[in-house]
């Protein structure tokens, strides 16, 4: 059993006095209680070792180190420094295993969860950073407390003032137990029997004290203790010390002696003071080590989630706190660095005029070398005297080198000390970061499914909204209730009132609106089940999908064409990548000439340009979802009509086209300088898009729509029979999307995902996700048979597709072969047919309005 006597600092206000206190460790519940002496019944206090760090600093003296817990420090001396690294490491111990044994899991935790935990505990270091100390008996343990117990000076001293009404029960304790013992000759603990048998006593004491242990521990809880013997619990105070070195031998020669010591003294100063830094670092690791332990314990051991919100909210709080610190520090910095320059100016004055001391002292030296000659002839006669004085700086300065070795050895143990205690909670901040890891885990699961049953209650009640003019008057009422209320339900209030780990904004990374704000009944409640399902979509691709596919990217460095690089850009580039990509791929096709978009800004600025008054009129309607540029005072408004009026300069032969606004949007949010966005705009209009694509006549706009009707009805044909069954034009819902390449059709996740694979491969792409999303909700299309209800559905459904990855599988493995060569062959036959088409058109307008003039007014 751990136990012993130590002394314990109390401070009482001003006036700080050390009490001897009878230590002993309980393995149950980690903790270190004290009581006045080894005979009382109750404890004075406690020390919780479970989330306690332990120190030891040279400068406090022999023998004293710190138990620091969350809640207050704890100052303790040993009698010697050997009893003081004992109480160390057997601490350290005791409380690595008892953080080993604890689960870290509440009850009824999902075996999946707890799973990737097995055995991450049972691993056990075997670096030594400190030898292991050997046990003093004559301090701890069973021979300790045969011992009498140390006395103070004064018999006040040593009594707790905090506690009387224990005090008091502890002395009546052992009054009445001293007559007991000494009364009662026939008892089996007696001590006329201890003396009848010495050759057992260690036995006797081992087996005693175990027993006298094992009953403090069953009996804390309820206060209450059985007696013990007293002859068990007396300890003796005893002090040690180091033991001083021997002392050095005299040399003959005095004078060198000195200088070797005093060279001794500079380099054993220096090593202290380096050890001295060693240690104030160490100790900084220490604190913030045990600061991030602290912050995590409390995380794990929160009641509610309302205190795991509270305690993330101070670590924010901390972070502003600390970076508003920085600042001042980096103000600070500034002013040293200028005071730093006034002082080196200083400085080479002073240089200047130390060189002209110099040259004094050169003469003054030759000086002194004449007097020091003749001074030396003068010291010859008292050689003797100067003798007897070196003899006395000698041991001076010998007493001076033993003190600094021994200040050099308690730092070394020091040290050794506070790199267990570091490793050892870094150790257990590790497992601590592992259990949060797989309860986070678990938590996005939880809400993940969360997601599904509101979606799943909101489908309901969009259900029962259609169904609501069949319905009695009271049940209307309450359907329309219900709607409300899910209706005025405010994500973002929601999230900041309990802990969420993927709370839904309002906007997302890049400005859009999680949640549209539709004028219609029946989409508002369409859009709030939108916004779930993707959020639940997120939760539950998080840690199976999107955590390795961001480590595959986290892992490429250069980026360079390759069929691997190509299937991350199809799987979508992460935001932090998306930037760094886009650049490069527009860089590879289109290089950027220096300054001449500068030019472009000069020449808009001077003379304005015939499709200025368009661009200003499509400015104030270019993703209104998006709050860059929902009002006309957004901060990106003005850069998006530099960038269109600067490529209508650059390409007079389109000038502007609706659809080029929202393209340059896109650009701007990813890209952020506009710049890059210009040659972005180029890129996809002169690189990507075919030629007359954003002509006056679209041309090829309405050839790729011909061509995506043939595609519509290879892969899709019971879809494309459907619509030709109902008389549906298609074109008039997908012109739009090949226009803007989906720009206001698609949720910005899956938006942004298109256009990564469209920047990389060309418009194949947007054909690709095209067919995807008919293919998506091809079911539910053929479902419908009013022409009427499928040109509504057509209208908003691409904004019902949540499930990124699923329409991604579609475009890119379920519609393949796609040969960008049949691709070709097919725009190059419809564009025949169309310019006949329009030739033949022509030529009837142009009958017609030869044939009008022929008839007169």
């Amino acid at each position: 059993k751990l136990c012993g006597y130590l002394n314990k600092l109390g401070i009482k206000g001003p006036i700080k006095t050390w009490k001897s206190r009878w230590f002993f460790y309980d393995e149950n519940k980690c903790r270190l209680l004290y009581y006045r002496t080894a005979q009382d019944i109750n404890p004075l206090g406690s020390v919780d070792l479970s989330t306690a760090s332990f120190d030891c600093k040279m400068e406090n003296g022999e023998g004293v180190f710190e138990i620091r817990t969350p809640s207050r420090v704890f100052t303790l001396k040993a009698i010697s420094k050997q009893a003081m690294m004992y109480w160390l490491q057997q601490l350290q111990m005791r409380r690595w295993e008892f953080c080993n044994t604890q689960s870290r899991f509440p009850v009824g935790s999902s075996q999946l969860m707890n799973e990737p935990l097995a055995g991450r505990t049972n691993v056990v270091d075997n670096e030594d950073f400190l030898p292991l100390v050997k046990t003093p008996t004559e301090a701890v343990g069973l021979k300790a407390a045969s011992l009498p117990a140390p006395q103070t000076s004064t018999a006040l001293q040593n009594i707790s003032l905090k506690h009387p009404w224990t005090e008091i029960q502890n002395t009546v304790y052992n009054i009445c137990g001293s007559k007991q013992l000494w009364g009662n000759n026939g008892n089996v603990f007696s001590f006329d029997e201890f003396q009848e048998h010495p050759e057992n006593v260690d036995e006797k004491q081992e087996a005693e004290v175990e027993a006298g242990c094992a009953d403090k521990e069953g009996t804390l809880e309820d206060g209450r203790m059985e007696p013990r013997l007293n002859w068990i619990r007396k300890a003796r105070w005893m002090n040690s010390g180091f033991p001083g070195s021997e002392e050095l031998s005299r040399e003959k020669n005095s004078v060198d002696k000195v200088s070797v010591l005093q060279q001794q003294i500079l380099t054993l100063t220096e090593e202290v003071k380096s050890q001295k830094e060693l240690v104030k670092l160490l100790h900084k690791a220490l604190e913030a080590a045990q600061q991030e332990k602290r912050v995590s314990s409390m995380y794990l051991t929160a009641a509610e989630d309302k205190d795991r919100l509270e305690l993330v909210r101070h670590k924010v709080r901390q972070i502003a706190d600390l970076t508003s610190r920085l600042e001042a520090l980096e103000q600070e910095k500034k002013e040293l660095e200028q005071i730093l320059a006034l002082r080196d100016s200083h400085i080479q004055e002073l240089k200047e005029h130390v060189q002209l001391l110099m040259e004094k002292n050169h003469a003054k030296q030759e000086v002194i070398m004449t007097l020091t000659e003749q001074m030396a002839r003068e010291l010859s006669d008292s050689l003797q005297e100067a003798n007897t004085m070196t003899v006395e700086t000698l041991y001076k300065q010998q007493e001076e080198i033993e003190h600094l070795k021994d200040d050099i050895d308690a730092y070394k143990t020091q040290n050794q000390f506070l790199n267990s205690e570091i490793h050892q909670v870094t150790r257990l901040w590790t497992s601590v970061a592992e259990n949060e890891k797989a309860l986070l885990m678990k938590c996005a699961c939880l809400q993940a499914r969360n997601c599904q049953m509101e979606s799943k209650y909101l489908t309901v009640l969009r259900k029962l909204q259609e169904a609501v003019p069949g319905l009695p008057s009271s049940h209307a009422e309450l359907v329309r209730n219900l709607i409300q209320e899910a209706l005025q339900w405010d994500v973002k209030e929601e999230a900041e009132e309990s802990f969420n780990l993927n709370p839904v904004s309002e906007y997302d990374e890049y400005g859009f609106m999680t949640v549209p704000d539709y004028e219609i009944e029946d989409w508002k409640l369409l859009a709030k089940i939108q916004a779930l399902e993707i959020k639940s979509n997120k939760l539950r691709s998080q840690e199976i999908v999107e955590k390795p596919l961001r480590d595959r990217w986290n892992s490429i460095g250069e980026l360079n064409p390759s069929a691997e690089l190509k299937s991350l850009i199809r799987s979508g580039v992460p935001v932090e990548h998306r930037q760094r990509v886009w650049r490069w791929m527009v860089s590879r096709h289109c290089s950027p000439v220096p300054g001449h978009y500068q030019r472009l800004l000069e020449q808009s600025r001077s003379t304005e340009h015939p499709a200025c008054r368009q661009i200003e009129l499509d400015l104030p309607r270019t993703l209104t979802n998006n709050k860059h540029f929902s009002s006309p005072t957004s901060q990106l408004i003005p850069k998006l009509r530099r960038v269109l009026l600067a490529f209508s300069w650059h390409n007079p032969a389109i000038g502007y086209c609706q659809g080029l606004n929202r393209l340059a949007a896109v650009a701007l949010l990813v890209l952020e300088d506009e710049e890059s966005a210009f040659w972005c705009l180029v890129y996809i209009v002169e690189n990507l898009m075919p030629a007359d694509y954003y002509s006056d006549t679209l041309i090829t706009s309405q050839v790729d729509q011909r061509v995506f009707k043939d595609f519509l009805s290879e892969k899709l044909p019971r879809l494309m029979a459907h619509f030709e069954q109902y008389q549906i034009d298609v074109s008039l819902i997908t012109f739009n999307w090949f226009l803007v390449a989906f720009v206001d059709s698609l949720v910005s996740d899956i938006l942004l995902r298109v256009w990564d694979a469209f920047l990389y491969e060309g418009t194949k792409v947007i054909f690709r996700y095209a067919l995807a999303i008919f293919k998506y909700n091809e079911e539910e299309i053929l479902r419908i048979h009013d022409s009427v209800e499928i040109y509504q559905y057509l209208r908003f459904f691409t904004r019902m597709i949540v499930d990124g990855r699923k329409l991604m599988n579609i475009a890119f493995n379920d519609l393949n072969p796609f040969p960008m060569k049949l691709l070709r062959n097919r725009r190059s036959m419809h564009r025949e047919e169309l310019e006949a088409e329009l030739c033949e058109l022509q030529q009837i307008k142009a009958a017609y309005v030869k044939e009008r003039a022929e008839q007169g007014p």
